[in-house]
């Protein structure tokens, strides 16, 4: 052993341990970025958005409806729940057809696309012959079912329109034929345009804007130049301005955006003025579900198209931001299942039913906000009326199906399903451990002996 000059062992010094480099802290901010971002891309993310968010606004459409209709009923002489056990009826028929649409192939769902749209067309159509279709608020777009039922036939023709354009878009798109814009608008404009002149027979200008942007949005979609898009949109936008100017109701209306009296420039704007005092009277929180105080009489169609308007005053600004959230989500989601399918038919049927829901939200509740004119359309899912909410509850059957039929959507629903019943060839199960339902990984397969085929 070697020794030190003084005859002592030298001292075994410790090794020094290489640094290491520790990993920089994440920002509490970055990392919920990072997690809500991961969450936002997962495969069911559309899927669980249209699902969770189609019913949240359904069912706190049906309080909503419940609490807004009551004063309505009674002056009436009707029971209180008279509205909404009509509006409830309406959502379980709804739930049915949601469901139904859900688990139809896209297949079927072309293939009914020309039966819908010609039984959409008849209906309408039978709106104008004396005896059978009926007015309600100064519009002819109504048929009598019988006692207090009536049906809609204009709210069908949405979804006609949709599906049947989708399937003739897709057409042409793999004969590469939208290339040519005589290809691109015929037969396309033609019908929309059918389908707008048997509304505007009944004088029901608000449906036939929110037929406009389902047709402006499909043209979007299929890619159309700025020309032809510039071009179609002057066309309707100077139908719009005559129709207007040669009714002095459709006028009236349009004076009252921005009001704050009932009487505006010799224009009658009770109801907007109203929907703006119930929106300000509700504060952070609101007043308290039942406590609104325009619903009384002071607002007309509370239930209908102003219902945004007594949830402000009951729900306060929390329950009218809750509301735009539920839209929103919706909107993004219907836009993701359209920019991630690679079939053309989905992509423009899932395209066509957000630029429904979404174009016709944001007119309702920019009406409601004095924004926009007043064009007489409800809440899509949250308003009253059945003619409104069973092919709207359809389309959303239609989003959900299109974001189960994603490959990844599709995949990750299949791992997350339990396979019950399965045995092996040689008769026994053997004994399993217990599965966790709460992960979606795949269990590896057990081990078996030499013997076993």
């Amino acid at each position: 052993m070697p020794t030190s000059r003084t005859g002592r062992p030298p001292v075994q010094r410790a090794s020094r341990r290489p640094a290491v480099s520790r990993p920089a802290r994440e920002n509490p901010v970055q990392r919920l970025y990072t997690r809500a971002r991961k969450a936002w891309d997962r495969p069911l993310t559309a899927y669980y958005l249209i699902l969770g968010g189609s019913l949240l606004i359904t069912v706190l459409g049906l309080v909503m409806v419940y609490s807004a209709s009551q004063i309505t009923a009674l002056q009436m002489s009707l029971p209180g729940s008279f509205f909404f056990r009509k509006q409830f009826l309406a959502a379980v028929i709804g739930a049915v057809l949601l469901l139904i649409a859900s688990r139809m192939p896209v297949k079927l769902h072309r293939a009914l696309a020309y039966p819908i749209l010609a039984g959409a067309v008849f209906l309408m159509a039978l709106v104008q012959v004396p005896g059978i279709g009926m007015a309600v608020n100064g519009n002819q777009n109504w048929i009598s079912l019988g006692g207090s039922f009536q049906i809609q036939p204009s709210e069908f023709g949405k979804l006609a329109l949709v599906l049947w354009a989708a399937d003739l878009l897709a057409r042409k798109q793999d004969k590469k034929l939208l290339t040519q814009w005589k290809h691109m608008l015929v037969p396309l404009v033609p019908v929309a345009f059918l389908l707008l002149g048997l509304i505007m027979l009944g004088g029901d200008m608000g449906t036939a804007i929110i037929l406009t942007a389902i047709l402006f949005g499909l043209l979007w979609l299929a890619g159309a130049p700025t020309r032809l898009f510039v071009g179609v949109l002057s066309i309707a936008g100077l139908i719009g301005m005559i129709l207007i100017k040669t009714s002095p109701n459709r006028m009236a209306r349009l004076a009252c955006i921005g009001a704050t009296e009932p009487k505006s420039g010799g224009a009658d704007c009770w109801q907007a003025v109203h929907g703006i005092y119930a929106l300000a009277s509700g504060g952070i929180f609101g007043s308290g579900l039942g406590a609104s105080v325009e619903k009384w009489g002071q607002l007309p169609e509370a239930h209908t198209d102003f219902i945004f308007a007594v949830t402000g005053e009951e729900l306060g600004l929390a329950g009218t931001l809750s509301v735009l959230a539920l839209f929103a989500a919706l909107g993004y989601a219907g836009i993701r299942v359209a920019g991630r399918t690679e079939d053309p038919f989905v992509r423009y049927a899932a395209g066509g039913v957000t630029t429904w829901i979404t174009a016709q939200a944001v007119i309702n509740i920019g009406a409601v906000l004095g924004l926009l004119p007043i064009a007489g359309v409800p809440l899509p899912l949250f308003s009253y009326g059945g003619s409104a909410l069973l092919p709207t509850m359809f389309a959303i059957g239609l989003l959900i199906a299109f974001a189960r039929d994603d490959p990844a959507a599709r995949m990750a629903l299949s791992m997350r399903q339990p396979r019950f019943g399965r045995k092996r060839a040689g008769g026994a199960v053997p004994a399993r451990a217990p599965r966790r339902w709460n992960t979606m990984r795949r269990r590896a397969p057990s081990a078996r002996s030499s013997g076993e085929r």
